[in-house]
């Protein structure tokens, strides 16, 4: 291999390393031999690191020095559902402040679940001379002041006109910041002022694309319509729910380019002018794939959208309370969607047109619309679900949200669909058995790990033993992230997923039976994952001692509002554990409820 190594120039060498874009085939590159390491070091554009404790933002300065792209995610996932204490840290500024100084040519961030100030968006708008992609999905601390900065910080664009997909492939944009990208999704976002849209120079003309769907107050409009209007390669926009429905229509005939559209509120006094200027608006986008957003429908106006439904490959309505038989009629109109995100309120009869109607689905969500509610409100149940995995030939990504569920219909499922790929059933209430036979739901998952053979991503809930669990260490060889609630007897469960899932990156773990016995005997398996979290489980401090010990090369953090943990016996649980791989040793940002076992004292 190293006679081959040294057959080629470096230059070839970059060049064919350019078309490899997998960051694990990368790796895989760099361990061929000194001169591919060294080639693939300088030649590196883009990094995605999965946890930004993982690895320090020094180590990846000086092992990739001319990035131009970093993808970071600070957070765990159970962050999502609050189970991760306020405070505890996901915090970006090191990592701006370090790439400020070896950057300088840095063009794209994307971070999620981190906490960023506006004092950061500040510093990456002064510091990026090329900078043209900002993405920051639920990410926290900054307010509409740090986007002003950004938006200020755009500069002339000689490009006028022309297509910036190629501009940007190309690296045409070396001289000007360019900002092409904005987007906010699901980040909370301290509102100050809606005028920092007006923050952006009138000369500016090159956004593609913008997401301020999780803003809370109406921005200035006239300085959106005013932006909208001028970049002539707005691809996308989605609204937050404050804008007004009667203002969308002239932003749509000001971009009728536009491939994606967030709306805002879906409703207004129902007017026949507003109407009839909306659906001539939609008419014009004849380029239109993705809509989303609907806050607040008004049912009469959802055919105003129909002109452009026949060309949707993706719908997101899960803000949208629209009932069944409003959804059957718009979903009806949308042929050739491959990603459906809905309410509920769809219900089984939904579900059936969908299945009838949609061959081309590959994505399904299906959230609940009152998830805290002791009545039953609407007709979904398992055969709705059953009734798209039979039409739907392509689906391989599932999240269903639902009261009842049958091992009979997950068989039936993982029989219709062995392409699956995500499989993320959530019961709304927690330990609920097959409602026909009231026996545990092992079979079914069972049957979903033994027929889908290239699942990556498993969520258990319902009625589970431990035999499920052998069931998914058994057949479940590709499966990298398993959540993981209210299941499980006892430590065995999580012996077969450790000791028999051999791909598994990712474990999230709360309210189980799991254990000392388990994580010790599988201790070696940790230093092969990403990540594993457990909380409200049987883990005791002084088995999260031991592992401190054993596993110098991960972080094993206990998280424990009640007081430091060594105050109580070794034998008493802790409240949270999170145990992640990291070549940068501790983190020097814990608040006062984090300690790491990093030693004989194991507090820290």
């Amino acid at each position: 291999m190293q006679r081959v190594a040294y057959s080629f120039p470096e230059e070839v060498l970059e060049h064919v390393f350019s078309f490899i874009e997998s960051t694990t085939d990368r790796g895989s590159i760099s361990l061929v031999c000194k001169s591919w390491y060294e080639i693939e070091r300088w030649c590196r554009k883009r990094i995605f690191v999965g946890n930004c404790y993982a690895v320090s933002p020094a180590m990846v300065i000086k092992r990739f020095p001319k990035l131009r792209s970093i993808t970071l995610k600070g957070k765990p996932h159970f962050a999502d559902f609050n189970l991760v204490p306020e405070g505890w840290g996901g915090y970006v500024c090191p990592w701006i402040k370090a790439m400020a100084v070896a950057y300088p040519c840095l063009e794209e961030i994307k971070l999620k679940r981190m906490i960023i100030s506006d004092d950061c968006l500040d510093l990456i708008a002064k510091s990026f001379k090329n900078f043209t992609v900002l993405v920051l999905t639920s990410c926290e601390g900054f307010t509409t002041d740090g986007l002003a900065a950004i938006a200020a910080n755009c500069r002339f664009s000689h490009l006028y006109g022309y297509d910036m997909e190629m501009i940007y492939r190309f690296g045409i944009l070396s001289s000007d910041r360019n900002l092409r990208e904005l987007d906010l999704r699901e980040s909370e976002v301290e509102d100050i002022c809606g005028h920092w849209l007006s923050h952006f120079p009138d000369s500016y003309t090159s956004l593609v694309s913008l997401n301020i769907s999780c803003l809370a107050n109406e921005v200035n409009f006239p300085a959106l319509e005013r932006l909208v209007s001028r970049c002539p390669n707005l691809q996308t926009l989605r609204l937050n729910r404050a804008a007004p429905l009667d203002k969308l229509a002239n932003l749509l005939r000001g971009a009728p380019q536009l491939v994606e559209l967030g709306t805002g509120a879906y409703t207004s006094e129902m007017r026949p002018d507003v109407f009839s200027n909306l659906t001539t608006a939609f008419s014009g986008c004849k380029q239109m794939k993705s809509l989303s957003g609907f806050w607040d429908v008004l049912p009469s106006y959802l055919p105003a959208a129909y002109p452009v439904c026949s060309r949707l490959t993706s719908l997101n309505l899960s803000y949208a309370t629209i009932q069944s038989p409003d959804l059957i009629k718009l979903v009806g109109q949308c042929q050739s969607l491959q990603r459906l995100w809905v309410l509920d309120y769809i219900e089984d009869a939904g579900l059936d047109m969908l299945a009838a109607t949609c061959k081309d689905l590959r994505e399904l969500r299906v959230f609940p619309s009152d998830p805290f509610g002791l009545e039953l409100n609407v007709a979904l149940t398992e055969q709705g679900l059953v009734s798209v995995s039979e039409g739907c030939p392509k689906l391989h990504s599932v999240l269903y949200f639902c009261r009842q569920m049958t091992n009979a219909a997950l068989n039936i499922i993982a029989r219709n669909r062995p392409n699956m790929t995500r499989f993320r059933l959530c019961i709304i209430e927690p330990r609920t058995p097959d409602y026909l036979t009231l026996q545990p739901l092992d079979a079914g998952f069972g049957a979903i790990v033994e027929h889908c053979k290239g699942l990556q991503r498993l969520s258990l809930s319902g009625l589970l033993t431990d035999r499920v669990f052998e069931y998914i260490g058994t057949h479940a060889k590709k499966l990298e992230m398993l959540s993981v609630a209210f299941a499980g007897d006892s430590d065995l469960g999580l012996h077969h997923v450790l000791s028999g899932c051999d791909n598994l990156r990712k474990l999230e773990i709360r309210d189980c039976p799991f254990g000392d016995k388990a994580l010790l005997a599988n201790a070696a398996k940790l230093e092969t994952m990403r990540s594993l979290w457990m909380s409200s489980c049987s883990v005791s401090f002084g088995a999260c001692k031991l592992l401190g010990q054993k596993l110098p090369r991960l972080n094993v953090e206990v998280i424990d509002e009640r007081g430091p943990p060594d105050s109580r016996p070794d034998s008493s649980p802790v409240e949270k554990l999170y145990i992640y791989r990291t070549i940068s040793g501790p983190r020097l940002d814990m608040p006062g409820y984090v300690w790491t076992m990093e030693d004989d004292s194991c507090i820290s």
